[in-house]
């Protein structure tokens, strides 16, 4: 078992409750989604990845163990969510690492590359990096407008870890749903700090970061055809890659196949900064 390190910082938006490991490589940063915590990265932490390098992960505003936000329409629009991830690293004395977001958690990180450009790497799964139409990302019916609902039942929370993880959901994961502060599903899709937004599509094409996009062959709730047409400046490998016999958490789903992926990315990632 990889030994992990767990810690609450104090930033300007709440308490947020972080976990690292120990490893001496690449500082990469896992994020991650939409009423979600961060043990859903369990088996990234837990593995060789946790080994070789220093993987932090944390609870968003309003998640798992962090606090809810004490503003939360400065915190919870997505502007909101980049600004206390910033404030994190920062805390943590984490510089120009690596982000790998999940669906919420890669719009997050996308977020955070626009508005600091020295990332070593970026890594996205389950994520539309969408511009102003932000309906041609998504596949829209999954979830049902679950992802957006004030409340959750537990009947709810069940459901929503279902529809998100299929047979990979966990009581913890259906706990996770449950805790979410319900302001902050209403809260991110709303029209605060709107125009602060950035235009992902524009980001992705356009940054310089190394850019890997890997997702399940078999996600219902993005738009993979969207997602492969996107035409980012700097793209890993040329191509965007789809993970068979996985759905919308392939990281959870087929974790030794979605972890080899990751290994490569930061292999590539430390020879292109060598040469």
């Amino acid at each position: 078992m990889v030994e992990t390190i767990n810690r609450k910082v104090e930033t300007s938006h709440c308490a947020i409750a972080t976990e690292m490991t120990t490893g001496k490589g690449l500082d990469v940063v896992l994020i991650h989604g939409n009423s979600s915590c961060r043990a859903v990265f369990e088996r990234q932490l837990h593995s060789g990845l946790g080994e070789a390098h220093r993987l932090i992960c944390f609870d968003l505003p309003g998640h798992g163990q962090s606090e809810d936000a004490r503003e939360k329409e400065r915190t919870y629009p997505l502007p909101g969510l980049a600004d206390a991830a910033l404030e994190v690293l920062e805390a943590l004395d984490v510089r120009n690492p690596v982000l790998l977001g999940w669906s919420l958690g890669g719009h997050v990180a996308i977020e955070m590359a626009s508005r600091q450009p020295t990332f070593r790497g970026l890594f996205i799964t389950g994520t539309p990096p969408v511009g102003e139409d932000i309906s041609e990302g998504f596949r829209g019916s999954l979830l049902k407008g679950l992802a957006a609902s004030s409340s959750f039942s537990q009947d709810q929370a069940v459901q929503f870890a279902d529809r998100v993880f299929g047979s990979s959901a966990t009581p913890e994961l259906v706990q996770a749903a449950a805790r979410t502060d319900g302001d902050f599903r209403t809260t991110l899709f709303s029209q605060a700090r709107i125009a602060e937004k950035s235009n992902q599509r524009e980001v992705v094409s356009s940054t310089k970061t190394l850019t890997a996009v890997v997702n399940g062959a078999a996600d219902q709730i993005v738009n993979l055809d969207y997602i492969d047409r996107v035409p980012y400046a700097n793209l890993w490998q040329d191509k965007c890659f789809r993970i068979d016999f996985a759905g919308h958490a392939p990281f959870l789903q087929v974790s030794p196949v979605f972890n080899q992926y990751v290994a490569e990315f930061l292999r590539d990632v430390e020879r292109a900064e060598h040469n």
